[in-house]
């Protein structure tokens, strides 16, 4: 299995994870930070820092770039669409970055491994709608 292949397995294990604002607990609890720390966890160990509260609007009404800032500290910037890249999405034209998910599938069949509140966590087409609103992929840091 490729780093990429086991990224996706690892995102793929969260399915059917309650949505629950800032848990990150397989199963039990997560929100879209909370998979993709989940995921961190499973392939490369400890988070690499503490994750302060937040709540749902966080970041909107100051209007900072807090999860695109974090995602450059630690993760890798990535150009072209693989699968195992994690996809930073903006939910409104002009709104600070504030949902991520994990590409699952490629091409015809692309699709992203996310949490959704009032769906838990989910694998969705990255349909138009969703892949408009991606702003920026990034590459977990490892070989992949």
């Amino acid at each position: 299995m490729t780093a990429r292949e086991g990224i996706v397995a690892a995102a793929r294990g969260w399915i059917g994870t309650p949505y629950v604002h800032q848990a990150s607990c397989r199963g039990a609890g997560a929100d879209c930070l909370g998979l993709l720390r989940g995921v961190w966890r499973e392939v490369l160990g400890a988070e690499p820092e503490a994750v302060p509260a937040y709540t749902a609007d966080w970041s909107e009404a100051g209007g900072r770039e807090d999860l695109l800032a974090a995602a450059r500290r630690w993760l890798r910037p990535s150009e072209g669409v693989a699968a195992g890249q994690v996809l930073l999405f903006r939910m409104r034209e002009g709104a600070v970055a504030k949902h991520l998910g994990i590409q699952a599938g490629t091409g015809a069949g692309a699709s992203f491994v996310h949490a959704y509140a009032g769906h838990g966590v989910v694998e969705s087409p990255l349909s138009e709608p969703w892949a408009r609103r991606v702003v920026a992929r990034f590459d977990f840091p490892l070989g992949v």
